[in-house]
């Protein structure tokens, strides 16, 4: 082997192994390496993304309507597949009608910068906070939460910090709140019956700081991939790890295959968005469910037994 070959080898076994280590974590680098340390405020690492090659399919027109405001106006299905029918009033039905910026809308994050990797077909219309929270997993628990708190379903609203400590939404409405020491969190009350949506939202702040993938992996159902629906996560519960959720499915009824889109927060705290797959062309996110044993996103790669379920 010659000795550029060598340099370009050892080169790329670097950038995929420091890629592996820069997913979403639960540390500050002044705490103690407890479980309950809060997350981090790490500048993100966008310079390194999973890339494959674009796919030989192409479509007659562009599965992006610009016009389109909701998810399900904006992302067409391509040719010879049908959106799979879910019950009125589901999670299912919330996120695939979630508000979108206007189209070309830039993700930025909590401090107004842009995201500089254009890995996203969509922004979702949803505040990201001033602080640097709203990360990986914190998206997906703040997705489900606003399902929750929009149908006034307050006892279903809770979450675990990483130590294991429950933090109940319906116990915070009741003006208690939560205190943390070391590794150690406990309730007290600190003022009244207060059911606002700024009090959920601190309460969610809340959560983000002490809850990561690993205590979202230990809460939520494995499923077989066969079983994908809207709302699941593929998630990889870690110190790195990393989730994208599950926002709408589509269906070929001749061939039963499943496609589906992904949204995902980072690091630092961002903007919601749809990602783009790299496997097909800008204009179409879709993932296959038959994509092997490594499904492929812009920023992570997680495997096929990586498919969460949120409990009822």
């Amino acid at each position: 082997m010659s000795m550029l070959r060598r340099l370009i080898y050892f080169s790329t076994a670097a950038v995929f192994i420091f890629s592996l280590m820069v997913g979403c974590t639960t540390e500050r680098s002044h705490l103690k390496k407890t479980e309950i340390a809060k997350k981090p405020s790490l500048e993100e690492n966008e310079n390194i993304t999973f890339t494959t090659n674009k796919s030989e399919q192409s479509y007659k027109e562009s599965l992006i309507n610009s016009h389109g405001k909701t998810i399900s106006e904006r992302i067409k299905v391509p040719e010879g597949y049908e959106r799979v029918k879910v019950q009125r009033g589901s999670f299912a039905e919330f996120l695939r009608n979630l508000p979108l910026k206007p189209h070309g809308a830039k993700v930025k994050y909590y401090n107004g910068e842009e995201k500089p990797n254009d890995v996203y077909a969509a922004v979702i219309d949803m505040d990201v906070g001033p602080r640097d929270l709203q990360q990986c997993a914190d998206a997906v628990i703040r997705l489900y939460s606003e399902y929750l708190y929009k149908n006034k379903q307050y006892d279903r609203i809770h979450f675990n910090f990483t130590n294991g400590f429950r933090a109940d939404f319906k116990k915070w409405m009741q003006g208690y709140r939560i205190k943390v020491e070391g590794n150690r969190a406990y309730w007290i009350k600190a003022t009244g019956y207060d059911d606002s949506y700024e009090c959920f939202r601190k309460y969610l702040d809340m959560v983000f700081a002490y809850a990561g993938t690993l205590s979202l992996s230990r809460e939520m159902q494995k499923i077989p991939l066969s079983d994908l629906q809207i709302g699941d996560v593929f998630l990889k519960g870690s110190d790195p790890g990393h989730c994208a959720i599950v926002v709408d499915v589509a269906q070929n009824p001749k061939t039963g295959e499943k496609i589906f889109l992904l949204a995902q927060s980072y690091m630092p705290a961002q903007d919601i968005h749809i990602l783009k797959n790299p496997a097909n062309d800008d204009d179409n996110p879709w993932y296959s469910i038959n994509f092997g044993d490594v499904l492929i996103t812009p920023e992570w790669q997680f495997t096929k037994d990586q498919v969460y379920r949120f409990g009822e």
